[in-house]
C-alpha cells in the first residue's frame, strides 16, 4: 500500500460532503475501467435496483484492484456515472462498505443521458496508486 495524503479542504476551498477535494500519493498508477453492474459470467445484476447494481460495482472494482495489486485504501479518485443522481444514495451506501469516512477519495459525479446499455443505472471508474 502506498502513503497517500488527504487534503479535505485546501485553503479557500469550501468543506466536502462525502469526499476529500485532494489526494495525494507516490508509486505505481493504477486505473480501473467503469465497472458495470456484471456478474462474473457477463449477466446483469440488479435491473431496476441501484443497490443491488451499487454492490455489483464496487465488487467488481475490488476485483479489478485486486488484479493490481491494490485495495481501496489505495484509491486516490472515484468517478460516479448515473442515469439519476437518485441512485446516489445506493452508492454511498456501497462505497461505505468498502471505504470508511476517514479514507475517502476524491470524487466526481456525473449524471449521463445513458450507459451502454439501458439495463445499467451507473458505471463507476477508479484510479488508485500503489507502492512501486
Amino acid at each position: 500500500m502506498s502513503e497517500l495524503t488527504r487534503i479535505p479542504a485546501p485553503d479557500g476551498v469550501a468543506p466536502a460532503a462525502q469526499y476529500t477535494h485532494v489526494v495525494l500519493g507516490t508509486g505505481r498508477f493504477v486505473a480501473v475501467s467503469g465497472q458495470l453492474a456484471l456478474d462474473e459470467d457477463g449477466k446483469p445484476v440488479g435491473e431496476g435496483d441501484a443497490e443491488a447494481q451499487a454492490r455489483q460495482v464496487f465488487e467488481n472494482l475490488r476485483r479489478c484492484l485486486a488484479a493490481a495489486g491494490a485495495t481501496f485504501d489505495d484509491v486516490v479518485k472515484l468517478t460516479f456515472f448515473v442515469t439519476d443522481m437518485a441512485h446516489m444514495s445506493a452508492i454511498r451506501a456501497a462505497r461505505a462498505e468498502h471505504i470508511p469516512d476517514d479514507r475517502l477519495p476524491a470524487t466526481s459525479a456525473v449524471q449521463v443521458a445513458a450507459l451502454v446499455r439501458p439495463e445499467f443505472l451507473m458505471e463507476i471508474e477508479a484510479f488508485a496508486v500503489v507502492s512501486p
